[in-house]
């Protein structure tokens, strides 16, 4: 990279615009400026960064006037990019939403840069990139390897397991104080405001509202993302389970091809193994697969458990785990962010 850019980050006191400091340092990103971004509360906090200290200002219409941002990363909620991803675009910056807001917006891509790279270049319509759903972006990162290998996909059916880190620090905070009163016995006492019921020693077959179709909102965001990510209409059914994990998410995928292939295994480990940032763990024998402690504060998406079924020789049958925080979110930004510069610098 030839020169530094000028970078705001917006949530930058919330887990994900935390994690995303961190990535940039580990990155060796070429920040100029720093300018750390969030509501009137966290205004006045201190953030560090390589070794500076940053006061957090407050989000306003107005803040980005004059400041001469290059990118600016939104990561704090669906309706503060609507309102405010806008002003940072009008200052002269590329905005890369971690929300839900844009990404079904037809005039904004939505992109994971070892997927769909190509269509970064469209982020000159309306000035925004917009970075999937988390539990998508690591399903699509072991769909794409796949998808080339067969000339396509037929269908994709996958459970999740996602980790209380999918709802924020106060998801994690209540899982570690449900835990810390179930082993004071009082657990029955213990309040649930992240999540519709108790998380701890248990599990929630719903992950956000639910829609008239008898699916919830997080499952058709991976069936609708998908598509678009890929661009071809797979179908993609989920049902998205929230599990008493504080961190990485885990997904079964199943996988049908066209009638006419013949899954070969072997076949299958190598191309995911030689897809970007991806690596296999497949040992069923020797007890070596992947899982949330596996993929926690990394930048792979780890899959095994890799399959073929045994009724149908065009289905597969993979699991798949990553980092919410960084893989499902602030990694996949910063990557975007990369990839940006790159084609921008061409």
């Amino acid at each position: 990279m030839s020169r530094s850019y000028n970078v705001a980050v917006v949530g930058a006191s919330g887990a994900v615009g935390e994690e995303l400091f961190r990535i940039l340092e580990e990155q060796n990103f070429p920040v100029g400026e720093l300018l750390p971004l969030a509501s009137a509360r966290s205004a006045g906090e201190d953030i560090e960064f390589n070794g500076k200290v940053y006061k957090i200002e407050e989000l306003t219409e107005s803040v980005f006037e004059g400041r001469d941002i290059d990118i600016a990363f939104f990561s704090a909620g669906g309706s503060i990019s609507a309102k405010y991803a806008k002003f940072a675009v009008e200052a002269g910056a590329v905005v890369i939403d971690n929300t839900s807001h844009f990404r079904m917006d037809p005039e904004v891509p939505l992109v994971v840069p070892e997927v769909n790279p190509q269509d970064i270049l469209a982020w000159r319509e309306k000035g925004i990139i917009a970075n999937p759903n988390c539990s998508t972006i690591q399903m699509v990162l072991a769909l794409k390897p796949l998808y080339d290998l067969y000339n396509g996909i037929k269908r994709v059916d996958v459970s999740t397991y996602q980790a209380t880190s999918g709802a924020g620090k106060s998801g994690m905070e209540e899982l570690v104080r449900q835990m810390q009163d179930f082993f004071t016995f009082k657990l029955d006492q213990s309040e649930h405001k992240a999540f519709l019921h108790q998380i701890a020693l248990n599990v929630i077959p719903q992950v956000d509202a639910p829609m008239e179709n008898g699916y919830t909102k997080e499952e058709m965001k991976m069936t609708n993302e998908t598509t678009k990510i890929l661009g071809s209409n797979v179908p993609v059914s989920a049902t998205c389970v929230r599990v008493p994990v504080l961190r990485s998410h885990s997904e079964a995928v199943t996988v049908t091809f066209n009638d006419d292939v013949i899954v070969d295994v072997e076949q299958v480990r190598v191309a995911l193994s030689a897809f970007p940032d991806v690596e296999v763990m497949d040992n069923l024998e020797k007890g070596i697969y992947p899982m949330p402690v596996t993929a926690t504060d990394t930048d792979i998406t780890f899959v095994g458990r890799i399959r073929k079924d045994i009724f149908q020789d065009n289905i597969l049958h993979i699991w798949v785990v990553a980092d919410q925080i960084r893989v499902g979110a602030a990694t996949n930004a910063v990557r975007i962010a990369q990839k940006w510069i790159e084609l921008e610098e061409v």
